[in-house]
Order: structure tokens, then sequence, then C-alpha cells
């Protein structure tokens, strides 16, 4: 039994929000890979590009940053020179500015340090799992990938837990501003330019911006100087420190992205156990799947659909010429279909050796700060599931995300039997 199965004729309009409703338009992907990986897309809504859809090139194109730059944003919409500066945060710098402000922060999300947190990890999934069991009927994203992340934030970054609904409210807000269901301000449907020097062109993220500015003045006035905030403060080797504006656009990403990509994750991973039953017999088992399992878990839900660069020089690829401004998009989601890569790739296979996936956007200099908390968060969140339910079943159609950013499932419903 497959997970799931493209619906789309092979020709959907990536740049439409609607064709990815019913998840990724594998079938599109499929066929560019194989014949035409360097795919020129005409965007309506502003200016054309390329897509990159093969899983070797993508690796070969995301190490050369002097050539595929980030500095000019990292989506498909296009902004002004002003509107860039005034939302990006350090995913819209290349090396060597970005390589500066990752070594403030790599102590605090380093693999080390984030193996300390494997006991807080383990009790919040607990307590998740035996509230919601009992009824075992539920939205397994609400009730159960939303809830694991959420809650870590407020550990990882030093937040008041009776702030954290309100922040993840507001985070989906900004990265899914393109669905209805999580804002009323939806970014291809705007009829207003109001918060376009916002992040994500969003009023959540004004909101965030008052947010973050209370909340370090609180902490400055009770001397509280521990957490990744106050590390992102401190001066680099060459003296230079980040904006106010910077330092709010980083709080809105770690709020957004710190919390959705580790859900929508976890959702695809119960989406899997719902219509592969092996897998949760191999996670029952245990032993060396868990090497392995979370990042074919991650590959399999791909929660960052793509990465957008922009060339800074002209460039031959498969015979053509990518120029000098063009903005180049890296399809992280086909990547991680690729035949010639992923045997079966659209079954979960939870011996996978893990290397060859792209969602963590491996290979380059942006690599996801947050990836062995993410790798941790999915371990323990599964180990604890497979402990306490027998079989876990679908129990009403999944709903996948309007986005063409994002993939994730937002609402999953399922039925479970307990051990």
């Amino acid at each position: 039994m497959t997970v799931w199965t493209p619906s789309d004729d092979g020709y959907a309009d990536l740049t439409s929000h609607d064709a990815f409703v019913n998840g990724p338009p594998h079938n599109t992907f499929t066929r560019l890979r194989r014949d035409d990986p360097l795919h020129w897309t005409e965007y309506a809504n502003g200016q054309d590009f390329w897509s990159v859809t093969r899983h070797a090139d993508i690796c070969e194109m995301n190490k050369n940053t002097e050539v595929f730059s980030s500095a000019r944003g990292i989506r498909m919409e296009d902004q002004s020179y002003e509107e860039y500066l005034a939302r990006r945060t350090f995913q819209e710098t290349d090396p060597p500015e970005h390589s500066q402000t990752r070594m403030k922060l790599f102590k605090a999300f380093s693999r080390t340090t984030m193996a300390q947190y494997e006991d807080d990890i383990r009790q919040i999934c607990v307590d998740i799992l035996d509230d919601v069991l009992e009824r075992e009927t539920f939205d397994a994203t609400k009730e159960i990938a939303r809830q694991l992340p959420m809650r870590m934030l407020g550990r990882i970054v030093g937040l008041p837990d009776e702030d954290l609904p309100w922040l993840v409210e507001k985070g989906d807000a900004l990265i899914a501003n393109t669905d209805p269901d999580f804002t009323s301000h939806v970014l291809d449907k705007l009829e207003t330019d109001e918060f376009r020097m916002m992040p994500f062109n969003s009023p959540a993220g004004a909101e965030l911006y008052a947010y973050a500015k209370d909340l370090m003045a609180s902490k400055e006035q009770s001397g509280d100087t521990s957490g990744v905030l106050h590390m992102i403060l401190q001066p680099a080797k060459d003296g230079s420190v980040i904006s106010d504006t910077e330092f709010r656009n980083f709080f809105c990403l770690v709020v957004a992205a710190g919390n959705d990509t580790t859900r929508y994750s976890i959702a695809g991973g119960i989406q899997a156990m719902c219509h592969q039953p092996e897998l949760l017999d191999q996670m029952r088992a245990g032993g060396d799947i868990w090497d392995t399992a979370p990042d074919e878990i991650v590959r399999w839900a791909t929660p960052a659909l793509y990465f957008r660069r922009t060339a800074t020089q002209d460039v031959e690829m498969h015979g053509k010429m990518i120029r000098e401004g063009d903005k180049v998009l890296y399809w992280w989601a086909s990547a991680n279909r690729d035949e010639l890569v992923f045997d079966d790739p659209y079954r979960v296979d939870l011996t996978r050796n893990p290397k060859g996936h792209l969602s963590f956007g491996q290979g380059g200099p942006h690599v996801c700060l947050g990836m062995w908390l993410a790798r941790l968060e999915v371990r323990v969140l599964f180990e604890e599931l497979a402990k306490r339910i027998s079989a876990i079943e679908p129990a009403g159609p999944h709903r996948f995300l309007r986005s063409n950013f994002v993939g994730g499932i937002k609402e999953l419903p399922v039925t479970v039997t307990l051990a």
C-alpha cells in the first residue's frame, strides 16, 4: 500500500498555491526531472524563474553561493530591495555574513546541546500522548504534531508557557500566509501593501515585533541573559551587531519555522503509519531503526518545498543559459522523490540511508540550524507513540496546506487502538 499517490495531471502550475492543496504535484516534478530538469517557469505575479528538480543538480548548485545567492530573497515572490532589507534574516544572507551569524548560534543548536533536552522532550511527549490517546479518535496534527514543537519552543528560546499558543498562532499566520485557514491576510489575494515591510508581508509580523520588543525589555530588566535570543545580540568577531529590525525578524523566524517544520514532519510520519502498518511494527521492535527513521520521516514530509536563489552571473546548465539576476528555485520536494537517489520514493522505508534527503538543505552553508532538535523531537515522539498503540488508521481525509512553500498536512483525523 502506498502512503499517498499524487493526483496532478503532470502539468501543474508550480506558482499556484491551489496546485498544492492536495499535496505536492509530484507527477509534475517527475515529468520535469525526466524531460526538463531546468525548467523556465512563467509566473503571472512576478518575475519568471528557473525550476531545478533533480537531486544531483540541486546538491551541486546548493554549494555554489557565489553564483547562486540567497541575498536577494529566498521565496518565489518578488520584493524591492527596500522590502528585502526590512524583512531579511540570516537565511537571506551569503557567507561570510551568514557564517558570522551562524557561529553565534551554533553552540546553542549543536547536537551535543540538543541531546541535553531529550528528557524534557520525552516528558512532553508522555504528557501529550497520555492525554490525547484516551480519546481514540482525534486530529493528529492539532493534538500531537502541533503540541510538541510548540512546548519545546518555550524551553529553547526562553518564552513563558502561557504565551506559546498565541505565538504559534502568529507563527502560523506568517509561514502559512497563503492559507485562509491560518490568516485573513492571504498573500496572493492582497489588496493592500500596508505590511510590505513586515516579515512575510503579514500583520502577524507587526504583532510579533511588538512582542519581541517587550520580551527583551523584560529580560533586560530581570537580568536574564540566557538563551538564543541573547546570543544573537552579541557582537560578531569583527564587532558588528545585528540591527533591531534584524533581531525582530530573527525572532519571527524562530517562532514560525522552528515550530511549523517539525510539526509537519511529525504529521507526515503519522500519516505514513496510517497507510503502512509495518511501520508501527518496526517502531515497536526498536533497535537500529531509530538511527535512520527520523530522517526518512523528514524526507517523506519535506516541510520546506523549495528555497529560492538568485544568479549573480551568467551560467550555462543543461544546454540553457541562466542569466545574471534570474531567480532559481531549488525544489526540495522534487529532489526528495528523485528515483535516481531513492528506491520506491513514494513509500516510507525506515531503514533507508538517511544521508540522501535534502529537507535540511544539506550540502550548503544554509543547512538547517535546528536539524538536530528536529531529529530528536521526531525520534522521541515516535518512540513514545509506538509504545502506546497497537494500530492507527485514518478517520477521514487529510488536508494539506494551501501553500507552494510550506508542505504540510494541516488536518489529520486518525483512530488509534491502544496497546
